[in-house]
């Protein structure tokens, strides 16, 4: 999972966590939330932070209750999370490469819906663009895809000075494998009409669309993210139907931020609030 120097967790300071059963399985960690507090989230304390863009994209996310999503990258849960509080009975499986991270994941899981967890939320330990035929059993459709793809991919770049840290290195460092790499991969595991959902830099959008419509998708959509009213969007979204026929969309996207460096009224009801994005 990719992200901004922007973390999401506007809403309350994080606290260390108190000793338990589970600290002593996975590095320090402290308490969160997401979504105005609907979303126990819990983050590692250093390293790599949890940007807007998972939440964000899965407000983006055009499902129904008792279809599936797959999530590549997935870290620690916050997109499946908050996609399943704004659409309950939703089937989620996130692909995740780091074990401490996946057991993060699933503590998050199990900390929102109690003690077994919820069965419709699964992590499975996968290396993209290596995707492990396993997968397939984990989704209820006949043929094990999925209705709806979605990813926030590595795609800063291998040339710049990379982080001291493993984690945040393989969240948004492309330095082994590009973007496309992802996306190519990803195709082959939607359902024909199908959703696929990326959130990725301005800079690398292009080679996203290319990707895709090179391995049957089309349909795709642009929607950009601007940082403040006037400026240019480095962050977008893009969408695509497995199978899609119609016509590029560009749509009007969404302002982050006001002039004085609060959340928009519009953001604040996707990232507060829980609503899907607007699709204006």
């Amino acid at each position: 999972m990719s992200g901004s120097r922007k973390t999401v967790n506007p809403l309350q300071p994080p606290k260390p966590l108190p000793d338990g059963s589970f600290a002593t399985l996975c590095p320090a960690r402290e308490e969160g939330s997401l979504l105005g507090g609907r979303v126990r989230y819990d983050q590692f304390s250093r390293g790599y932070r949890t940007g807007l863009e998972p939440v964000l994209m899965a407000a983006s996310i055009p499902a129904r209750p008792g279809e599936t999503v797959l999530e590549a990258g997935c870290g620690a849960g916050a997109a499946l999370l908050c996609l399943s509080a704004r659409i309950p009975g939703v089937h989620g499986v996130g692909l995740e490469a780091d074990p401490e991270t996946i057991k993060l994941a699933e503590w998050n899981i199990r900390n929102n819906f109690g003690p077994t967890g919820l069965p419709e939320l699964q992590i499975l330990q996968a290396h993209l663009p290596d995707i492990p035929r396993t997968l397939r059993a984990l989704t209820p459709t006949a043929n094990g895809r999925f209705h709806h793809v979605m990813a926030n991919p590595p795609w800063h770049s291998p040339h710049g000075t990379p982080s001291p840290d493993t984690r945040r290195r393989l969240a948004l460092s492309a330095e082994t494998t590009a973007p496309e790499e992802w996306i190519r991969a990803l195709t082959k595991w939607v359902l024909p009409g199908g959703t696929l959902t990326f959130v990725l830099s301005a800079a690398v959008a292009d080679r996203a669309c290319q990707t895709l419509l090179e391995n049957g998708c089309g349909s795709i959509q642009f929607y950009p993210f601007w940082a403040r009213q006037g400026r240019e969007a480095k962050l977008v979204l893009v969408r695509a139907v497995h199978g899609g026929r119609g016509i590029f969309r560009l749509r009007a996207g969404l302002v982050l931020h006001e002039a004085g460096g609060r959340f928009t009224v519009a953001a604040e009801r996707v990232l507060r609030d829980g609503e899907a994005l607007p699709e204006g």
